[in-house]
C-alpha cells in the first residue's frame, strides 16, 4: 500500500446514505446527497445515489464536471452562490444553483439564453447564521426582479444554518422559512418545488418530528460521509462514523526528551506550542502533514497512541505506551472529523483508495 493513504469504505457510506435518507423520507423530505467534503469523488457520489439520495449537490463546478465525467447522469446542484464572472460555466455544468444577488441571476439568465437551456435557481435566506442569503427583509424585492428574468425557474426557497455562525435549525426559524416561501408563492402565482431548509444539522429536529411538514428538502453531507449531526457532532443512530481510514507509515521511531532542548522561538506556522515534561518518550514520525490534513481533526485508531503536533510534511506522535509493536515502516491509522477528511481528499499527497465488499475499486490520487 501507498501512504499516506485514505481507505474509503463504500458500503459504508451507502449503509449511511439510506439510513439518512430513510429517515428524511419517512418526513416527506428529499434529500441532495453533498460531496463537496470529499471534492466530488464519483465513487462516492455514486454511493451515495445507492442508499437513495435523489442528486448531488457540490460547492465546486470543477467537482461536479469530475462526477459528471464519470458518468453520473442525476441532476446536480451548485450549493456555492455562483460568482458573476463565471455564470456561462454554471449555466453548463450544473442543473441548479443557490442563489443571493440579482445581478448574477440577471448573468444566469443571459447565459442559459445563449445555451438554449432553461436553469433552476433556489433562492437563498439568512434567517441568522450570517452566511449566504438574502436578508429577509429584501427577499420579496429580489423575488420580483428574479421572476422577470427569461431562461431561470425560481425552483425554490432555501436557508443555511450551523455553518458560520452556529445557528441551530429550531422549529422558529424553519416555521419562519416557510411563512417566507408563502410569501414568494404569492408573489409568484405558484407553488414552490422546494423549500430548503435542512443540512446534517437538522437531523434531530426531523427525527422529534417538529420539522414544519412544508421543508421537503435537504441538503445532506457529514451525516453520511461519517455518520454524524453537525450541531454537537454526535453519531447518529443507525449510522458508522468509520467509513474514512487516513493510514500513515511511520518513517522514524526514537527515544527523545519530550521538551525541546534549547532556546526556543515560534514554529514553522508562527505558533509558541506547550510542551509537557514527561522525561524521554518514544516518538514516532509519520508521512503526513499539515500540508495534507487538518492534525487536529485526527484520532489514533492505535490504543496507546497519541499526538504530539505537526508541521507541514510530517505528523508526530508518542508511540510509548502503544500496544502494538511500531517500528520503521509500521502502519499507523486514524479516523478523521470533517476538516480532516476534506483536507485529505484535496491533497494530492494522500492516496484515495475506495473499497467495496473489502476489495479496492479503483485507485484514484
Amino acid at each position: 500500500m501507498v501512504y499516506p493513504c485514505l481507505t474509503i469504505d463504500l458500503d459504508k457510506i451507502e449503509h449511511n446514505a439510506r439510513a439518512i435518507v430513510g429517515l428524511c423520507n419517512e418526513h416527506g423530505i428529499a434529500v441532495t446527497g453533498v460531496t463537496k467534503g470529499v471534492c466530488g469523488h464519483p465513487e462516492i457520489a455514486k454511493a451515495m445515489l445507492r442508499g437513495g439520495v435523489a442528486s448531488i449537490g457540490d460547492s465546486r463546478l470543477e467537482n461536479i464536471g469530475r462526477v459528471r465525467s464519470a458518468g453520473v447522469n442525476v441532476p446536480c446542484m451548485l450549493l456555492r452562490v455562483p460568482p458573476l464572472s463565471g455564470v456561462g460555466g454554471v449555466v453548463a455544468s450544473a442543473d441548479m444553483s443557490l442563489n443571493s444577488e440579482i445581478s448574477v441571476l440577471a448573468g444566469l439568465s443571459q447565459a442559459a439564453q445563449r445555451l438554449h437551456k432553461t436553469h433552476d435557481v433556489i433562492i437563498m435566506v439568512d434567517l441568522g447564521d450570517l452566511r449566504e442569503g438574502v436578508w429577509p427583509d429584501d427577499l420579496i424585492s429580489l423575488v420580483r426582479a428574479a421572476s422577470q428574468l427569461l431562461a431561470v425557474r425560481l425552483k425554490g426557497l432555501g436557508t443555511n444554518l450551523a455553518c458560520f455562525g452556529g445557528i441551530v435549525p429550531t422549529e422558529a426559524n424553519m416555521n419562519q422559512l416557510v411563512e417566507l416561501a408563502r410569501e414568494v408563492e404569492n408573489v409568484l402565482g405558484r407553488t414552490l418545488e422546494w423549500i430548503s431548509g435542512a443540512n446534517s444539522s437538522a437531523l434531530e429536529l426531523i427525527a422529534a418530528g417538529q420539522m414544519p411538514p412544508q421543508v421537503n428538502h435537504a441538503r445532506i453531507g457529514e451525516a453520511i460521509l461519517l455518520g454524524r449531526e453537525t450541531v454537537r457532532r454526535r453519531p447518529w443512530p443507525g449510522t458508522v462514523q468509520d467509513a474514512f481510514i487516513l493510514r500513515a507509515e511511520v518513517l522514524e521511531c526514537k527515544r527523545k526528551p519530550s521538551v525541546p532542548v534549547g532556546k526556543r522561538g515560534q514554529d514553522a506556522f508562527g505558533r509558541v506550542p506547550a510542551f509537557e515534561d514527561q522525561g524521554d518518550r518514544m516518538r514516532a514520525l509519520l508521512n503526513v502533514g499539515r500540508e495534507d490534513v487538518c492534525v487536529e481533526g485526527l484520532a489514533p485508531l492505535e490504543p496507546g497512541v497519541t499526538i504530539l503536533g505537526g508541521s507541514s510534511g510530517y505528523l508526530i506522535v508518542d508511540v510509548t505506551d502503544a500496544l502494538g509493536d511500531i517500528r520503521v515502516g509500521s502502519e499507523i491509522a486514524f479516523s478523521v472529523d470533517y476538516g480532516a477528511l476534506l483536507a485529505a481528499m484535496t491533497s494530492e499527497y494522500v492516496k484515495k483508495r475506495p473499497i467495496k465488499g473489502g476489495r479496492p475499486v479503483c485507485d484514484s490520487a
